[in-house]
């Protein structure tokens, strides 16, 4: 007579271990950071840097509007100047005004660079875009873009005594000062062009398309983004010479 087959023995399976209630939460993971630096498929290795919308400054603007916030983009700027990577900087601009103050502390920024700089503007470079614009080494603009030059303005109240126009006039030669600085449009024109009163319905100023903008020597060339490429590879190769 045969015996029976025993029985299986159930697996034994230990008990995952209890979490402590009172041990600290775990980190989470950090998130891999992309690099703006591209060092592939180019010559050589290039910093984007992208100015959209309004310029944030020392207030938050509705969170329906797409900015730009200045104490974001002042550290990436001087990352890529010290950073040994990032061998030169290319700044991508469709902006519609924003902080006078924050924007011209951007643009004082891009100019005091040694790494090569070339801004191309896209859309259009409004108000405190211009002193952006023309802060770089070299500056382009498309076909299809506009510059809107006009004076400084603010918004709220405003105090009606001489010491507030004095104010208004001593920011909008700051402006002037840096763009007659840093492009080839005369004073006389670029004054001229910011007070027109026969160009814009409810406001006063002009607004100059991409040829427009080059031949009044606010902007340096018309082309769009190979040519700004092209023009940063030549500027990063002529520093390499020089040093």
């Amino acid at each position: 007579m045969a015996l029976p087959a025993p029985l299986p023995q159930p697996e034994y399976s230990p008990d995952p271990p209890r979490e402590d209630p009172s041990a600290p939460e775990a980190a989470p993971a950090a998130e891999p950071v992309l690099s703006p630096v591209t060092p592939t498929g180019g010559r050589h290795a290039v910093h984007c840097l992208s100015i959209i919308g309004q310029i944030e400054g020392h207030y938050l603007l509705p969170t329906q509007n797409k900015t730009t916030r200045y104490e974001v983009l002042m550290p990436q700027i001087v990352a890529v100047e010290e950073s040994p990577e990032a061998e030169g900087l290319l700044i991508l601009l469709n902006t519609v005004g924003g902080d006078v103050e924050a924007g011209l502390a951007i643009a004082e920024l891009i100019a005091g660079m040694k790494t090569p700089t070339v801004s191309l503007v896209l859309g259009g470079g409004h108000s405190i875009g211009v002193p952006l614009a023309v802060s770089a080494d070299c500056s382009f603009i498309v076909p299809s873009a506009t510059m809107t030059i006009h004076p400084v303005r603010m918004n709220g109240l405003v105090l009606g005594v001489p010491q507030t126009l004095d104010h208004f006039i001593r920011m909008q030669d700051r402006i002037t000062d840096f763009v007659i600085a840093n492009s080839h449009i005369p004073r006389e024109r670029f004054e001229a062009l910011m007070l027109n009163t026969g160009e814009l319905v409810t406001d006063i100023g002009t607004v100059l398309c991409g040829v427009e903008a080059v031949n009044e020597g606010l902007i340096d060339r018309l082309g769009g983004l190979r040519d700004a490429l092209d023009c940063l590879y030549e500027r990063i190769e002529s520093t390499e010479r020089e040093s």
